[in-house]
């Protein structure tokens, strides 16, 4: 009974924090939490790449999105001696975050085209939350309480009703009568009990697909019903094709420490990364944190009163207004080669001004390129072509957001954050292809002028790999109405409707993207830390992930190492290591 109890709430909690991680959607050196600003950090080596070469700096950052933005001004401020430029190949800053502010006649409200809300969980959560005081944000900060009935009502629609996961207020009965009675959960009692007794993985397997890892270990209808609408609401992807190794790493590494899942948890094992334990032993030497940032840290997950846009927005603000930081818009990067430069070794950059292929090239060179575009994006730009054919690897899905706004404040059936849908639901029960459907009018209190029911429609993501053509925003309208009408009754027609299409949104931590990766940095450390990476297409897709990994490139920068790549975690080095903790 033990066991099952133990593995029941492995992976209710595993689901659970797939769904918290939902909440987040659409990736270090030293650190200073509370009173010490960024601004006041001082390096000895914040203007050269070692001791012996007092080289300046000349920082080239690819991409405009929320890691290059982020990266632009980390480099602004901890080298302020080096020249920073930043290229965007379209015409606005802020990639994937993007918050518009819609008159619906007599208010405003704020429809979210990529992530809504963010999670304060550490580490990666914290250093967000330190960019955020760095940039004196903490007061546009709305905060969503764990006792608030988005953190606590978080649904999975199956088979043709809303399903409350457990979670906080839920009583031991009600939670025991949901395992039993709900479908969502067939098979989970015999899964949990047998999983401790069947045989780990041999020692030669490399990595695995989440759905091929439950289905092992557990049982098919676990990785179908419940795992699948997690991912759903994350990686809007295949749980069959992404990697259990990159994505639920926890899952993979217990089974190889302690045999079992089941095992690992009641053993009470857990995965120690040797990034994240330097962070906390910062942690643990900061000064404390104002107030503000610990009711932050403390909440569910918190947003912003214009937006997850207005974190891009001031970037930029920031950005524009250091004298060491140029930003050029619609330039378009033909190609970049590391050369040697007046006796040195350079990165030349192919750039395109007008952001077409089809306008005046000219070429600059810097003594570093941190790329923050898409790793496909980066293949087809580096050269030799041959030296990152695994970063081609990585495929990304399209997903269409559909925002809608009803006057009525109360046609909600149910209130929570939203729903997600899993891949084993009849096709009658979701013919339009969604994924899941927040309810914003609970997710993010205090955004909007006006009262009203606020919920957004994500469509696609996997479910459309292969395709040429999407549907339009007509077409789009109608699938997510559609949508509401079958699952919550919602007949009404909104006041205000927002369709955004995008495309090549969220990378595919694919089986061997951890592997790929390892080959990916024995690759870049032949350009001699001069072509270093960050971003989503690497290490976490969620904004916290992206902030982090922007700050982790700069500090290794800062730090004068030379062959830095961005993706030293998939190194044996970095390697996490499974402890267990003794029973006293």
């Amino acid at each position: 009974m033990l066991a099952w109890v133990s593995t029941r709430r492995t992976l209710v909690s595993a689901s659970q924090a797939l769904v918290q991680q939902w909440q987040s959607q659409v990736v270090c050196g030293p650190l200073v939490y509370g009173h010490n600003s960024l601004q006041q950090r001082t390096f000895a080596t914040n203007n050269v790449i070692d001791g012996s070469n007092q080289e300046v700096l000349n920082v080239a950052v690819l991409g405009g999105g929320i890691t290059g933005l982020a990266s632009a001004y980390y480099l602004a401020q901890q080298l302020p001696n080096a020249q920073v430029t930043l290229f965007e190949g379209s015409s606005r800053l802020g990639g994937w975050l993007h918050s518009k502010q819609i008159d619906v006649g007599n208010g405003k409200v704020v429809f979210e085209q990529g992530p809504r809300t963010l999670r304060p969980s550490r580490p990666n959560g914290w250093v967000t939350l330190d960019l955020i005081r760095d940039l004196g944000l903490e007061s546009q900060v709305l905060m969503t309480s764990k006792e608030s009935v988005a953190a606590q009502n978080r649904f999975i629609y199956f088979p043709d009703h809303l399903v409350r996961l457990p979670g906080p207020g839920s009583s031991i009965v009600n939670v025991l009568y949901s395992m039993f009675t709900e479908p969502l959960y067939k098979n989970m009692l015999s899964a949990s009990l047998t999983e401790v007794f069947k045989p780990a993985r041999a020692n030669s397997v490399d990595d695995e697909s989440i759905g091929s890892f439950i289905s092992r270990r557990f049982k098919p209808s676990l990785a179908d019903n419940l795992v699948s609408a997690g991912i759903h609401g994350i990686y809007a992807g295949d749980i069959y094709q992404l990697s259990v190794r990159s994505i639920m790493p926890y899952l993979w590494y217990a089974e190889e420490a302690a045999k079992s899942v089941t095992a690992g948890f009641v053993g009470r094992w857990s995965l120690h990364w040797p990034h994240d334990t330097a962070l906390e032993a910062e942690w643990a030497k900061a000064s404390p944190v104002s107030d503000t940032i610990q009711a932050i840290r403390n909440s569910s997950v918190f947003t912003f009163r214009k937006g997850i846009g207005q974190l891009a927005d001031r970037l930029e603000t920031k950005l524009a207004e250091a004298a060491n930081v140029t930003v050029r818009m619609q330039t378009k990067v033909d190609d970049a080669r590391l050369e040697q430069v007046n006796g040195g070794p350079r990165m030349t950059l192919a750039l395109r001004s007008d952001g077409k292929s089809t306008g005046q090239q000219e070429e600059k060179s810097f003594t570093h390129v941190i790329s923050t575009v898409s790793s496909k994006t980066l293949n087809s730009i580096v050269k030799p072509k041959s030296s990152f054919s695994t970063l081609s690897q990585t495929p990304s899905v399209t997903v269409m957001v559909v925002n809608l706004y009803f006057s009525n404040p109360s046609i909600l059936p149910a209130q929570g954050f939203g729903y997600l849908l899993p891949r084993s639901l009849a096709f009658e029960q979701n013919t339009e292809r969604a994924l899941g459907v927040v309810f914003d009018s609970y997710a993010t209190i205090g955004q909007d002028e006006i009262p009203g029911t606020k919920v957004t429609v994500m469509l696609g993501g996997h479910w459309w790999d292969g395709w040429v053509a999407y549907p339009d925003e007509e077409q789009g309208a109608r699938m997510a109405k559609a949508t509401l009408q079958r699952h919550l009754g919602i007949s009404e027609e909104p006041q205000a409707v927002h369709v955004g299409l995008q495309r090549d949104c969220i990378p595919q931590y694919t089986v061997g993207h951890h592997s790929r990766m390892a080959r990916a940095h024995e690759m870049l450390k032949g350009f001699n830390g001069r072509l270093r990476v960050a971003g989503n297409s690497y290490n976490g897709v969620g904004l916290n992930d992206c902030v982090r990994s922007a700050r982790e490139v700069v500090m290794g920068l800062v730090g004068g190492r030379g062959e830095k790549t961005g993706l030293e975690t998939f190194t044996k080095e970095y390697a996490p290591v499974m402890r267990q903790k003794k029973s006293r």
